[in-house]
């Protein structure tokens, strides 16, 4: 994915209102060997591309008077309320070098797993998002979570998830629950109303 930037000269309060009255977002760029660079994003293009899942996690082609470099979006922060974006943080990226980054999850086959199809369970998603390690290269732009064996009582934690090739999962030494698969209480006493034998 492409992003094109401009190179920002007046720094501070006042020169960042101006850049976001003219339909301008500040941003920075940083990390590898150069010094941070301040700049400027179009802002409507940058709010819709922050709309896109892959934009968080892909290595993006920055243009800054036509030099194109590998960066990762870092950090955004968002008006409370109004529709506008009011600074977004890159980091450069190096081909040699790891990174570390939450990449979102995607559940699949849960209609197909016993806990729902023969148990009408509710599947809940514990996580959205999970921290892994990985050279640019390798960097997944999301990770499935099968969830075609989960069955009543049972857990997905992140070591059950198959990741890609290359990457490995940041847990600081804990093995989270991504989903667990409960069936509502109301169901259980109404089942278990059902089965009483009758007087």
């Amino acid at each position: 994915m492409k992003v094109v930037a401009f190179k920002r000269e007046l720094q501070g309060s006042g020169a960042s209102r101006r850049l976001r009255n003219s339909g301008q977002t500040p941003g920075i760029i940083y990390g590898g060997t150069e010094a941070p660079v301040t700049i400027s994003l179009d802002h409507n293009a940058l709010y819709h591309a922050l709309k896109k899942e892959a934009f968080h996690s892909s290595i993006l082609d920055l243009e800054i008077d036509g030099k194109v470099q590998k960066v990762l979006l870092r950090d955004f922060q968002v008006h409370a309320f109004k529709q506008l974006v009011l600074h977004a943080d890159f980091q450069r990226v190096t081909a040699s070098e790891k990174l570390h980054v939450k990449v979102a999850l995607h559940f699949e086959n849960a209609d197909i797993s016993p806990a729902v199809k023969l148990h009408g369970a509710t599947i809940s998603h514990v996580l959205n998002e999970i921290e892994i390690e990985c050279l640019p290269a390798d960097l997944p732009e999301f990770i499935t979570v099968d969830l075609t064996n989960v069955d009543v009582g049972t857990s997905v934690h992140v070591a059950d998830l198959a990741l890609p090739k290359g990457v490995t999962a940041v847990t600081h030494g804990n093995d989270l629950t991504v989903a667990t698969a409960s069936v509502p209480a109301g169901q259980v006493a109404a089942e278990a109303a059902a089965e009483e034998p009758k007087k």
